[in-house]
């Protein structure tokens, strides 16, 4: 039988194996933060990162090595401070009542998480880029496309603290006046794209395509629509296209600062072989974290950098079959980083696609909205027109 000094000590055994285990646990916790914040280096981020458009490079970069400084600080603590108090609070509870509190938090985190996710799901029905139907330009859904938008409506919209004018004809391009939708029959420069080639914030003169059109003398027709990715931009063209006679020239847009909407899969997409897919499901949840931290995994950006490259080759090679002069404008808000760069040349040099860089002046930005303003847009009807003139 065994005495009250064997039970004592089996406690104490028991007790200071509890006390290692959460201290061997916690501290490898803290190397594995340790150990991510000093991975997450400048290469890192940008093999991972995307660069952004509506936010300074240099913040997020900034913004990044805050994370990365307060993760290995974390750790540290985790690891040289938090570990022995974490330890000596295990070993003092009794093992069943640890056990019992352990299964009620996990119980509470999986059902607060099943909650938030059922709740999440009504919020976030629609793509990333996918803008509520009652928000100007109104657009609406469209299955092979993901949205479009809503054809033969006047509408007005408080941008950069101006009011703005945005006209659509039946077919649903950007018009200058309802009473003068774009004429099929016309010899017509196309223009594809998302919102910039829209001219969101600014008004018909203002757009790309009308100072285009205004420098050469020809009808310009703008099938761009808001929040597109370049798949989305080739699916529209090749649609509409045909409508067209006398297509002159196809100008689409590419911007490296764009590059990480062309990796979403939550709305009708373009697979390798330029194979059409349907949007795929998302959780709430990770929606949300996927805004948080918007990382992607070397497999998809290169996907994405050969799916973009087929699109914008597909792009090309239909203007031409229809006897256009292709051509893709690139603008970029100087300075190019080094990420932007590699974009660039990877998509575009490597397979030889035409296209031109213009270089804009970072302060060339519509206030707040951050969307080029009519400085940057003027700068790149100029680079098209001449462009298209030396053709």
């Amino acid at each position: 039988m065994w005495g009250y000094h064997d039970l004592r000590g089996v406690g104490r055994s028991e007790r200071f194996a509890s006390r290692v285990a959460a201290e061997i646990v916690v501290a490898l916790i803290g190397i594995v933060l340790l150990a991510c914040a000093i991975r997450a280096d400048r290469g890192w981020l940008d093999r991972h990162f995307m660069p952004p458009f509506f936010v300074s490079r240099r913040v997020y970069v900034q913004t990044v090595l805050s994370a990365r400084l307060a993760t290995g600080a974390f750790a540290v603590a985790l690891a040289l401070v938090a570990r022995p108090r974490i330890g000596r609070f295990v070993a003092r509870v009794p093992g069943r009542t640890l056990l019992a509190d352990a299964a009620r938090i996990s119980l509470a985190i999986a059902l607060a998480l099943g909650t938030s996710e059922l709740v999440l799901r009504g919020t976030f029905r629609r793509a990333a880029l996918e803008r509520p139907s009652d928000e100007a330009p109104y657009r609406r859904r469209d299955q092979r496309l993901g949205w479009s938008f809503v054809p033969a409506l006047t509408e007005r919209d408080a941008v950069g603290g101006r009011t703005v004018e945005y006209v659509f004809d039946s077919a649903g391009y950007r018009v200058r006046r309802a009473d003068e939708p774009v004429d099929p029959q016309r010899p017509t420069i196309v223009f594809t794209g998302e919102s910039i080639m829209v001219g969101h914030g600014l008004n018909w003169d203002e757009s790309v395509p009308a100072q285009v059109e205004a420098l050469l003398g020809t009808q310009s027709a703008n099938l761009a629509v808001n929040g597109f990715a370049n798949d989305q931009a080739y699916l529209r063209l090749l649609a509409e296209l045909p409508r067209f006679r006398q297509p002159v020239a196809v100008v689409s847009l590419f911007i490296p600062a764009l590059f990480d909407r062309n990796l979403d899969d939550d709305r009708p997409h373009l697979g390798p072989g330029l194979v059409w897919l349907p949007a795929k499901p998302r959780w709430g949840l990770a929606a949300i974290a996927n805004q948080l931290v918007p990382y992607r995994s070397d497999e998809a950006v290169n996907r994405g950098i050969a799916v973009t490259q087929a699109v914008l080759r597909a792009t090309a090679d239909l203007a031409r079959a229809r006897g256009a002069v292709p051509l893709i404008v690139v603008p970029q808000f100087a300075p190019e980083e080094p990420v932007e760069q590699v974009l660039r040349r990877r998509i575009l040099d490597e397979a030889g696609l035409p296209y031109v860089w213009v270089e804009l002046d970072p302060s060339w930005r519509i206030p707040v909205d951050r969307h080029p303003d009519a400085r940057a847009a003027h700068a790149m009807a100029v680079a098209i027109a001449a462009r298209l003139q030396g053709r």
